[in-house]
């Protein structure tokens, strides 16, 4: 997880997708790609199965998405986005920077566990789409990346954080601390001590940005 070159965010066109997003097909072969690579895994999936489920043509899946791939991409962003949705509901509590700050680690960690282990099919593709760097593994990177920066300038701003240490060299490190919960390959070796760790973490980290 690094800022020095960040990667440009795929169009939905070209991370595969095409076709109306709003549109009642492209909804029905998200939902019926979610149940079966839920069931069966991504990679014993094929286009030709999801077809089958629905009772579309292949040919037909194809006005949609470009490949296995680009649907895997829209589930993909669905299963992040929940996780993002839960620090993005910690970056709107009127509470400090540095609380805010100390509440992400365990809620990214947590919600990563609940999500990635309990759905161990879903686990699979997220580890796909992160070592492959498909569109939603970096979009996915790049809000942890705006959020770190947000509470960062926050903390700064009302005087909660030095100010010495050029602002983008605190933000990498900050994300290099958030990536071993962020990342579903480091966080598994991490299932039986998430508390301890996330909160051993977090807590080094609000020391060092103290004034």
């Amino acid at each position: 997880m690094t800022t020095a070159a960040r990667p440009t965010p795929a169009s939905p066109a070209s991370a595969g997708q095409r076709g109306p997003l709003d549109h009642e097909r492209r909804a029905q072969i998200v939902e019926a790609a979610d149940q079966h690579f839920r069931h069966y895994g991504y990679h014993k999936t094929t286009v030709a199965d999801l077809a089958k489920a629905i009772g579309l043509s292949t040919a037909y899946i194809y006005k949609f998405f470009s490949s296995k791939q680009a649907i895997g991409e829209a589930i993909c962003a669905r299963c992040l986005g929940e996780i993002t949705t839960q620090l993005r509901a910690i970056m709107a509590e009127p509470l400090s920077a540095g609380e805010r700050l100390r509440r992400v680690y365990p809620a990214l960690a947590r919600a990563g566990a609940d999500l990635f282990f309990e759905e161990r099919r879903l686990h699979d593709i997220v580890v796909t789409a992160v070592t492959e760097n498909w569109h939603a593994g970096t979009t996915y990177e790049e809000e942890l990346r705006d959020m770190v920066r947000a509470l960062v300038v926050a903390g700064r701003e009302a005087g909660e954080f030095e100010r010495e240490t050029p602002l983008d060299e605190v933000c990498l490190a900050i994300e290099e601390t958030l990536w071993p919960f962020a990342h579903p390959l480091m966080l598994e070796e991490k299932l039986d001590m998430l508390d301890v760790a996330t909160a051993a973490v977090g807590g080094l980290v609000l020391r060092s940005l103290r004034p």
